[in-house]
């Protein structure tokens, strides 16, 4: 933790763009935690990084819509039951995807309310 007095501050060019607060501190990582950092962030900008993150990111989606659904508890009490709801939680979702495969459509990944895609359906 580094702390600056307000003397330091006052003639600073660019005191504008700092901190407001009366107590003027900054704090710097370890030199080894930043190098990692700055490592990270460089190879953010890396091909297989961004493959990587693509592949998680469709993961992640697909967990999200499980527990949109209502896979974050168990609605059954023993293992076997439990591992069978999963399952047919995961036909279930996989439905959609493998019928927009086969006729060679794409998903619809944009976000529209069940209002709004309604719409066509009223306007025809």
């Amino acid at each position: 933790m580094v702390t600056f007095a307000t003397n330091d501050c006052g003639p600073c060019p660019a005191r504008t763009l700092c901190t407001t607060g009366k107590r003027r501190q900054l704090s710097l990582p370890p030199r080894e935690l930043a190098q990692a950092h700055s490592a990270m962030r460089a190879a953010e900008h890396t091909i297989g990084f961004q493959a990587d993150y693509a592949r998680r990111a469709g993961v992640e989606g697909t967990i999200h819509q499980a527990v949109a659904h209502g896979a974050r508890r168990a609605r059954y009490r023993g293992l076997t039951k439990t591992r069978l709801d999963h399952v047919f939680m995961a036909c279930a979702l996989n439905l959609p995807r493998l019928e927009a495969f086969w006729n060679g459509t794409p998903l619809d990944r944009r976000r529209t309310s069940h209002l709004t895609r309604l719409e066509p359906d009223l306007a025809a």
